[in-house]
């Protein structure tokens, strides 16, 4: 692993969120991103911005004017919008440049951060996400009798966007790891995958999906752990799933850790902001043959064993 970074403002580690959307809705919204705003932090919550013809999950979008006006004062707020591709269903290339065109209208920019939902124009995603034809063979027989069809990376076809992912996007989510330090699961990140040219820069996450492994990333002794090794997580979440009650109460060990978290001297800003340095004081780093291996038999091994995403 590199050397712990020196982080800013005096702060012994970094910590952030990318939040993807599905299943949330508008209250349940509302109720999450304003704890973290109370306790301090700054995370990243993508968004759709269009509906499909077809979709493939629940969750707000962009077109309810309610949910767009309250991600525009988010954003105003501190707060990142990341990218979760245009829709909760999936799209031709036409309608995820509109999509693209719609969030630069809408927040002022194009995304600094995305990452895949399971639409046929995913980029590099299924088997896609590994370099070696072993590595994709274990996958595709992991997943056996699920759908492999992402090709948001694929020349001709429908879904196809990569050229135009390279350079309007600029960080794609792949890894996710079982460790609440992200740096040290994936010491490279924010990195260039030479064998995945569409995408500008890769970064990867913590595990933290639901509630259940959420909170489990972020116990007592991990949170303790994290900080001792001045470290960075970058946690990936869907806070749709059971960080709200039917009633529109948050989770209450939710608070007491995020409470609890929040009293350290950690750097809480968004993806994009941690991405932007660690960029700036390590480089781009760009992946070889034997990195990339080590990522893929560690995720595979993770996804194995505990289904991790």
């Amino acid at each position: 692993m590199k050397p712990a970074l020196a982080w800013p403002n005096g702060c012994r580690f970094a910590f952030t969120v990318f939040d993807d959307p599905d299943s949330q809705t508008l209250e349940a919204s509302k109720a999450v991103y304003s704890l973290l705003e109370d306790l301090g932090f700054r995370t990243t919550k993508a968004v759709w911005l269009v509906e499909p013809r077809e979709r493939n999950s629940p969750g707000e979008t962009c077109q309810s004017r309610e949910f767009l006006e309250w991600a525009v004062r988010l954003q105003e707020k501190g707060f990142e919008i990341g990218y979760h591709n245009g829709a909760p269903g999936s799209l031709c290339r036409d309608e995820v440049i509109r999509s693209l065109d719609l969030f630069r209208e809408y927040f002022g920019h194009d995304p600094v951060t995305m990452a895949n939902h399971y639409n046929e124009d995913a980029i590099y995603w299924g088997a896609a996400r590994l370099g070696s034809s072993a590595a994709r063979a274990v996958h595709r027989a992991m997943c056996l009798g699920r759908k492999d069809r992402f090709f948001g990376h694929v020349p001709g076809h429908p879904s196809y966007w990569g050229d135009v992912c390279r350079e309007r996007v600029g960080y794609c989510r792949n890894f996710v790891f079982r460790d609440v330090n992200t740096l040290r699961a994936c010491p490279y990140m924010p990195y260039v995958d030479p064998r995945r040219p569409y995408v500008a820069r890769w970064f990867a996450s913590s595990e933290g999906a639901n509630r259940a492994s959420f909170l489990r990333r972020l116990a007592e002794p991990e949170q303790d752990r994290l900080e001792e090794e001045g470290g960075a997580c970058l946690m990936y979440t869907h806070f749709g799933h059971h960080f709200v009650d039917e009633a529109g109460r948050l989770h209450s060990e939710f608070k007491r850790l995020m409470t609890r978290l929040a009293k350290k001297k950690g750097w809480f800003v968004p993806a994009g902001v941690l991405l932007e340095y660690l960029r700036k004081e390590r480089g781009d780093h760009v992946l070889d043959d034997a990195e990339r291996g080590r990522l893929e038999r560690r995720w595979l091994a993770a996804k194995l064993l505990h289904g991790t995403s």
